[in-house]
């Protein structure tokens, strides 16, 4: 019962922080505005995240580098 427990627990960790894809621009405005709701983002905080989520550029460890 308890191994259960955990794998539970760990998929549910996995699928929240695997990215979310819109399909469409409206849902992916949907799902920006979700993140901005979540973090009680207010004026130009809030216009600044919708910017960088609609552009997929909210990623907080920054751009990928390509290794050489």
């Amino acid at each position: 019962m308890l191994r259960h427990l955990i794998v539970t627990a760990l998929l549910a960790a996995i699928a929240a922080a695997t990215p979310s894809f819109a399909l469409s621009k409206k849902d992916k405005q949907e799902t920006c505005k979700i993140g901005a709701d979540a973090q009680n983002l207010q004026g130009p905080d809030r216009a600044k995240f919708m910017k960088n989520c609609m552009a997929n550029r909210n990623d907080p460890r920054g751009p990928a580098t390509p290794k050489q």
